[in-house]
Parts: C-alpha cells; structure tokens; sequence
C-alpha cells in the first residue's frame, strides 16, 4: 500500500446515471467518512468506446492511485480498465459478456433516471467484444461482489469467469445489490490495500 491519494472511479451500468442510487449513496458516504478521497462518478454515453474513452480521460488526468468500482456493465468496464492500467476493481454484480445480454435491447431505450432516449446499435455490440477481458494478469487486485437473486444476470457466470478472485456471494438480493452501502468500508479498504 501506498500513501498517495486515492481517487475512485465508480463507473454506473446500462441505462443508469450517476444518480442511481448505489453511486449516490457513495458520493455521500465518501464525503462523510472520507472527504480525502476523491471521487469520479462519470454520465457514460451509450457507445462503449466513447464511454471507455471517457473513463480512460479521468485516469489519465488524475495524480495519485485510481481505484475502480463498476456495477452491472460498469463492472465489465471495470475489469477491461483495470487490466490496462493495473489499477484495482470492485465488480458488483458485472456483465461478464454484455455483447450476449445487451443484443437483446438493440433499438431505442429509455435511461432508467433521466428518461433520454439512446439507441443500443449492433456496433455497440460488436464494440463490447473487443473490450472483453478473458483472463486477468492480477486477479488478486479484483474483487466480486455479487447476489444470487440478481434478477437481470446470472451470478454464476460471474462467479465461473471469475472464479480466480477474491469475492463475497450473499444469498438473495437483486441486480442492484441490495444494501450495498454496507459494504462501502470492505470496498474502499480492498481499494486502499491493493493500489
């Protein structure tokens, strides 16, 4: 562990905002328990390059350790990013290949917070692809979390792909992973440790 400041990145799924409520319940625990600590929560475009692009312009322009945390496609952002930068991750119930699950929502879709209308393309798709990470050279830098009630991806295939990184499974819950913010301290201190 170093003592260089810590900047995270939370990176939001499919159809979110940084107004979901695991990101802000976050921004507020961070500026609670550690205003230190400063924290990212980007708006990503639909289009995945351009949202990786986004992200990798945070990390590029940030002095100090970046710590990632990602939900659902955020997670599969995370895992691509921390692999090119080296960088640890926290993945809250990620889409492992969302080049499968997302070619089902090709076509307009509305975000869940600010009712915008984007269309999911097949090159978005294809996009995705590219991005899949198959094997990671730190899985110890890697952290899983997810539940098994999760009813928008099947845990087990997170929990299969990543089967060579530390991760907490709880029973139940749903796709947003139900009281998260319990584990806002276990996230920020695997973060930390691992930078």
């Amino acid at each position: 562990m170093t003592n260089k400041k810590l900047t995270v990145i939370y990176i939001h799924g499919f159809n979110s905002s940084p107004l979901s409520h695991k990101s802000t319940q976050l921004r507020q625990w961070l500026k609670k328990w550690h205003p230190e600590i400063h924290i990212h929560i980007p708006a990503l475009p639909i289009e995945p390059l351009e949202a990786i692009a986004q992200i990798e312009a945070i990390v590029k322009n940030t002095t100090g350790n970046i710590g990632l945390i990602g939900s659902s496609l955020g997670g599969f952002y995370a895992a691509f990013l921390a692999e090119k930068f080296d960088a640890p991750a926290v993945l809250i119930n990620p889409a492992v290949r969302p080049f499968n699950t997302l070619s089902q929502h090709l076509g307009e879709n509305k975000n869940y917070y600010d009712n915008k209308i984007d269309t999911l393309e097949q090159q978005h798709v294809d996009d995705l692809r590219m991005l899949f990470t198959e094997k990671h050279n730190n899985p110890q830098r890697l952290l899983l979390m997810v539940q098994t009630a999760d009813q928008t991806l099947d845990y087990r295939e997170a929990t299969t792909h990543y089967w060579r990184i530390p991760a907490i499974i709880e029973y139940g819950g749903n796709h947003s992973f139900q009281n998260a913010a319990r584990f806002f301290p276990t996230m920020l201190q695997f973060l930390q440790n691992n930078t």
